[in-house]
């Protein structure tokens, strides 16, 4: 189970005059945002009622039925795999008299939903990654080995395989997380602390949460149902027993749970399993990339609220430019579902598939209108040619590429669609050294000048060889310029 640490940062304001938003009337923009509320309402189509219990004995009222049909299908998994213990001089000395150390076994535990009657199961990846034993229990007590077909580091999945011997296993069917809203009544299942199978009760707390920014593959259904080590890969399900979610995480200091769990949506869980027939998982990009609605851009668009992602670009040719997305729209809402900030946009592209055509409710210049784009899978375009640069520069020993929206999207790290990045810093190397770049780095300019591509940016490396060099990096959003003069003179600013 992981414990995770939220750290957060800020927005600058005044993108509104960077992008050329002038104040309007307010009624106008008033309007604007009322008239955007109602094409979002009719993107989203008619919605399921939500029904409040009416009374006190309607909150009593029990899971049994529902725990009863799904509760079969969640499985407790074992794992084990062999480790050696790094040795201290000590222990060298101690081999010298007792021999070699033993490799002792470490043993772990976690939970999974079997989703296809043959044998395949979901868990995490966190679960089964580096285990050399996999024991499959189900709930009637029978025990399988299990192998892994398929997994995921960046979405923390993993698909199993069991072999049930020509019997049809039960399983649980995969809900449309799409529908899920702040509020539904969930109950998750697993095996915390190995105590067996439990089944415990919340609500959903929050929609396309990014914990901590692991990284931008992953985005959770957020619940104060308790999850404890060892529910991880059990199911997150609604009251009418679908899975909407996998149990993957928890916000906790003490390693128990404090109401703060994170699920995995099944909509993403549904194209993972997918995946897992090619091999590789693809997710759905549309080339937009924005950054929050402040509340002096909201004021100055005529909105009530901060509310929205204002586009900061647009990648030529991408399915947002065919459909006419531009720099300074405001996107409001999905396919009817209200975006309030750049990680719900991100979420929601996320959970839908390659190929699916999507409604966007945009603001441009004070009138709403509706947007369709189609959905597509992340170009390679231009290739990566990743690169060792050679001695004689600030970046000798450092690997960069060509960004793409495909290479973007593997490594995962928030990145552009365009630009260089750093792939590996060789041990040794000056940037190492001088913490100039690390993995993920985006190399912007040397000596003043941008960088475009891998090509360009050897160019001008050769070009100021062996004299003064200025390079800029960004990690992460935040810029250094790093200046070297020969034969030792060394300097960074921020």
């Amino acid at each position: 189970m992981k414990h995770w640490v939220y750290a957060g940062g800020g927005v600058a304001a005044g993108l509104a005059l960077a992008f050329g938003l002038v104040a309007p009337d307010h009624r106008n923009s008033a309007a604007a945002q009322s008239e955007a509320q109602r094409l979002a309402a009719e993107a989203a189509g008619p919605q399921p009622a939500s029904v409040s219990p009416p009374t006190g004995a309607a909150l009593a009222a029990t899971y049994a039925p529902v725990v009863k049909r799904v509760a079969p299908a969640i499985v407790n998994i074992y794992t084990a795999r062999r480790v050696v213990d790094r040795q201290t001089m000590a222990d060298f000395f101690g081999m010298m008299m007792r021999g070699a150390p033993r490799a002792r076994v470490e043993r772990s535990l976690g939970s999974g939903v079997i989703v296809a009657g043959d044998g395949l199961i979901i868990t995490n990846n966190h679960v089964v990654a580096g285990a050399e034993e996999i024991l499959v229990a189900l709930a009637d007590r029978r025990e399988f080995p299990a192998k892994v077909v398929f997994a995921d580091e960046k979405t923390d999945l993993a698909a199993l395989r069991i072999d049930p011997g020509g019997m049809r296993l039960p399983t649980a069917a995969l809900g449309d997380s799409d529908r899920a809203q702040v509020g539904d009544v969930v109950l998750a299942i697993g095996n915390p602390f190995g105590v067996g199978q439990t089944v415990t009760e919340g609500i959903v707390s929050a929609i396309a949460r990014n914990a901590g920014g692991v990284n931008d593959w992953q985005f959770f259904l957020q619940t104060d149902a308790a999850i404890n080590p060892g529910n991880s890969g059990g199911a997150l399900i609604d009251t009418t027993g679908r899975v909407i979610g996998i149990n993957t995480a928890i916000f906790s200091r003490s390693g128990g749970s404090n109401g703060i769990g994170f699920a995995i949506p099944a909509n993403m869980v549904r194209q993972f399993i997918t995946a897992a027939g090619s091999g590789r998982l693809v997710r759905a990009w549309i080339g937009a990339a924005g950054d929050a609605i402040t509340q002096d851009i909201a004021a100055r668009a005529g909105f009530d609220r901060p509310t929205g992602v204002i586009l900061t670009s647009v990648t030529p040719g991408s399915p947002a430019a065919r459909a006419g997305l531009r720099p300074g729209d405001i996107l409001y809402a999905f396919d009817g579902k209200e975006l309030p900030d750049p990680a719900s946009l991100s979420y929601r592209v996320a959970t839908q598939e390659v190929g699916r055509e999507a409604t966007l409710t945009v603001v441009r210049g004070g009138r709403a209108m509706n947007i369709r784009v189609t959905l597509a899978a992340p170009p390679a375009d231009p290739p990566a040619t990743p690169t060792q640069i050679g001695n004689g520069s600030l970046l000798a020993g450092v690997t960069v590429a060509n960004l793409s929206p495909a290479l973007a999207q593997e490594l995962g790290q928030g990145l552009p669609d365009r630009g260089v990045v750093v792939l590996e810093v060789a041990q040794g190397a000056p940037a190492a050294q001088l913490g100039l770049a690390q993995p993920g780095d985006l190399i912007e300019a040397v000596n003043g000048r941008a960088v475009g591509d891998v090509a360009s940016l050897r160019a001008q490396l050769a070009a100021v060889a062996n004299g003064v060099q200025s390079v800029r990096v960004n990690r992460g959003g935040q810029r250094a310029e790093c200046l070297y003069r020969p034969p030792g003179a060394f300097s960074c600013r921020s």
